[in-house]
């Protein structure tokens, strides 16, 4: 069967957790509500929905201030090329993401990738600083923000060996429906808890070493 490739971006496709670091850098207030959330959400207790919502109400920043924050962050140099090798394959290959939509759309148009379908939540700036959170993917669980298991059962509909590619408990979801499983941090050791089979990559020259061998993607010719 065909395959489609379903990738995480924060700490997957963006070596850090951008959505994170944002969040630490613009929230206001105590912070024992989001730690508690945080760790509830970790536990499997609350979904990333509810996470969000938390997060959200501590932020105060305006648009033009997380575009600057965010832009200080880049890419995995190896995403590029892999992004355009599943292109040259006929391989689908989309971003599922449980962050915003506003640098996540800026990065990869960016990179030069602002062809790349991806799927996530947004935030809507309004006066004063203050955001709320949107969360325009319907179906899945109902506990996630972005569904990444509706998105890996969407490729499976559509006859296509699905491959999951994720870092972090966001990834759960996922994890759980696709096919194939290409894992490193706290989702590598959740899936080995679990008992669920993962691949574990350092970066994505890893993952793309791996869609060749599964033919993926097509094998390199070496230069003469």
């Amino acid at each position: 069967m065909p395959y489609a490739m379903l990738c995480d971006f924060d700490g997957t496709i963006a070596p850090f957790d951008i959505g994170a670091d944002f969040v630490r850098h613009f929230g206001r207030g105590p912070t024992h509500e989001l730690e508690r959330a945080l760790e509830r959400w970790q536990a499997g207790e609350i979904g990333h929905r509810e996470l969000t919502g938390v997060e959200c109400r501590r932020l105060e920043v305006t648009e033009a201030q997380a575009l600057a924050f965010t832009r200080q962050f880049s890419l995995d140099p190896a995403f590029t090329e892999f992004a355009r090798d599943c292109a040259l394959a006929g391989t689908p290959l989309e971003v599922v993401s449980e962050g915003f939509e506003f640098y996540i759309a800026d990065l990869l148009e960016r990179a030069g990738l602002g062809n790349v379908p991806f799927s996530s939540n947004r935030l809507r700036f309004e006066p004063g600083g203050r955001v709320s959170p949107e969360f325009p993917n319907p179906g899945g669980c109902g506990r996630c923000g972005n569904c990444k298991g509706e998105r890996v059962r969407h490729y499976q509909q559509l006859g296509r060996t699905t491959v999951l590619v994720g870092d972090g408990y966001s990834d759960r979801c996922g994890a759980r429906a696709a096919d194939h499983v290409l894992a490193r941090g706290a989702l590598l050791d959740w899936c080995r808890g679990e008992g669920l089979e993962a691949h574990p990559f350092a970066d994505f020259s890893g993952v793309a070493a791996w869609a060749r061998e599964t033919a993926v993607i097509a094998a390199r010719i070496p230069q003469p």
